[in-house]
């Protein structure tokens, strides 16, 4: 999704991005408004405190503007932003002690519940099918879960997820496939199993 200030052409992120490099509190509060919802509802994924996960959110902004010299230019703004909540969360978990004390991020787990909606949905059979695939998705272990939400939710690539997860490429694409070949031998249904987990329908 593009943004546009008023009477301007739409602005993508990168331009938005040097805008807020620039100290333009437009771009950044564009960016703001862009991001919160998918940010809060990544971040509820670790944590059920609401308030905690809007806190971290605005602490991550607050940085972005504070240090905005020294943000790399060429950053992935969205893949940049879910990382620095996923990595203050961590620390802040770290620190109450919710969960056992660690310096990596390793120690999360990501409860995003997937339920693919019946938008494709023609008739009982694939219902039950669909219901199916629900449920083992959400079985899978946490880090596979996580990967394939940000491969197929996010719109993130495999070098991406491995930067965010602090993994190497490979790591990352056995996360992605081990997920994937666990699901299709549940799934058997004409219905494409990445069409159902592409963004539009999750």
């Amino acid at each position: 999704m593009k943004i546009k200030f008023k009477n301007s052409i739409p602005l993508d992120d990168s331009t938005l991005w040097s805008k807020l490099k620039a100290g333009d509190e437009k771009a950044f509060s564009l960016l703001f408004e862009k991001y919160y919802e998918q940010l809060l509802r990544y971040g509820n994924s670790f944590s059920s405190d609401t308030e905690k996960v809007q806190d971290c959110i605005q602490d991550v902004f607050a940085d972005v503007w504070l240090y905005k010299n020294t943000l790399n230019e060429n950053a992935i703004v969205k893949a940049y932003l879910l990382s620095s909540v996923r990595n203050r969360l961590a620390r802040i978990q770290e620190r109450d002690h919710i969960f056992r004390k660690t310096t990596s991020t390793d120690s999360l787990d990501f409860l995003f519940d997937f339920s693919i909606e019946h938008q494709l949905i023609i008739d009982e059979s694939t219902a039950d099918k669909v219901n199916l695939l629900n449920k083992n998705i959400n079985l899978l272990p946490s880090r596979q879960k996580e990967a394939l939400y940000l491969r197929y939710h996010q719109g993130l690539s495999v070098e991406q997820i491995a930067d965010l997860l602090d993994v190497n490429y490979q790591s990352a694409n056995n996360l992605l496939h081990r997920a994937l070949l666990h699901l299709r031998k549940e799934w058997n249904s004409c219905i494409p199993l990445l069409l159902l987990l592409s963004p539009s329908v999750l």
